[in-house]
């Protein structure tokens, strides 16, 4: 496999694309980092502005690339399917106008036989979509990835941090396979420009199967040195959650609304292929959240 190839990363200033940038330009990949706002940005690679809803700004990003990384999304916004399906419809169609040969997306897990949420519904139809150009997709389908910085991870950081005791709704219970944002990236990395896989579907977790309870436990353990008393309330629907966790946490109300709606499916890995493809142990739960608690204390530090 080649490493000179030219590589777009969208949101290459968001939580994921910040990290992937840098790890791609070491292995040799000329970086294009799209941003709304190139003047600002002051990350490895060579910025490139662009918008995913000005089709001809995409068209001027995508000259030339050989591989584009789509880090999209707008689960800030109350309509977000529609303003995610309508972007990616047009990068698709941008990158297949430009020759591109692979794109690779980071969508979410979630069986195909389950009622999805919203949110996960709408990465599903982005699947789809980014193919309308005619080119190849390589799909990365995660759960909660742990890291800092990460809105599911502040989530639930900020609640045992913040709280003496809380109560939970019953998706507290529901089983979720988090991942290392260490292992994303990995993964991600590994799969550009990658014969075996291009136009395939992965699904990528830790080796840990946690209930949402589960993780907080954890969480408290090593984030406040002291167990977070849980009492199960069956009847917290995720609208009351969502504004729950807007006292309680710095997460916008729309945006805690639509990541809970997504907690009642079970979202754990049942296809392992990515292991044959990008080789490697992932992280354990304990020890993704040693490093996003160390990453953000080192943060604050400096």
């Amino acid at each position: 496999m080649e490493a000179t190839r030219t590589v777009l990363v969208t949101g290459a200033t968001g939580f994921i694309g910040r990290r992937l940038v840098p790890v791609l330009v070491d292995e040799g990949h000329r970086v294009l980092a799209m941003t709304r706002r190139p003047d600002d940005y002051d990350g490895p690679g060579e910025a490139v502005g662009a918008d995913v809803s000005d089709e001809e700004s995409l068209d001027r990003a995508l000259e030339g690339v050989d591989v584009a990384v789509y880090l999209v999304h707008s689960l800030d916004q109350e309509d977000f399917e529609r303003i995610d399906a309508q972007a990616a419809r047009r990068f698709g169609r941008a990158a297949g106008r430009a020759g591109v040969r692979q794109i690779v997306y980071l969508g979410g897990l979630g069986a195909e036989g389950d009622k999805l949420s919203p949110h996960l519904r709408s990465r599903r139809e982005v699947e789809g979509l980014l193919g309308d150009g005619g080119v190849p997709v390589t799909v990365l389908r995660a759960g909660i990835v742990v890291g800092h910085g990460g809105i599911s991870w502040e989530i639930t950081r900020q609640l045992v941090k913040n709280l003496p005791a809380m109560v939970v709704p019953k998706w507290a219970s529901t089983r979720t396979q988090p991942v290392a944002v260490d292992d994303v990236i990995r993964y991600l990395a590994g799969v550009v420009d990658n014969e075996q896989a291009i136009g395939e579907i992965f699904e990528i977790g830790g080796p840990d199967v946690l209930s949402y309870r589960g993780m907080l436990d954890v969480a408290a353990e090593l984030a406040a040195g002291r167990p977070v008393p849980t009492v199960p309330v069956p009847m917290l629907t995720p609208k009351l959650s969502s504004y729950w966790l807007s006292l309680v946490t710095d997460v916008d109300t729309t945006t805690g609304r639509n990541l809970i709606d997504s907690m009642s499916t079970e979202v754990v890995v049942r296809d392992e292929r990515i292991k044959e493809v990008v080789p490697g142990d992932p992280l354990t739960y304990r020890e993704a959240v040693k490093r996003a608690l160390a990453e953000r204390d080192a943060e604050r530090r400096s």
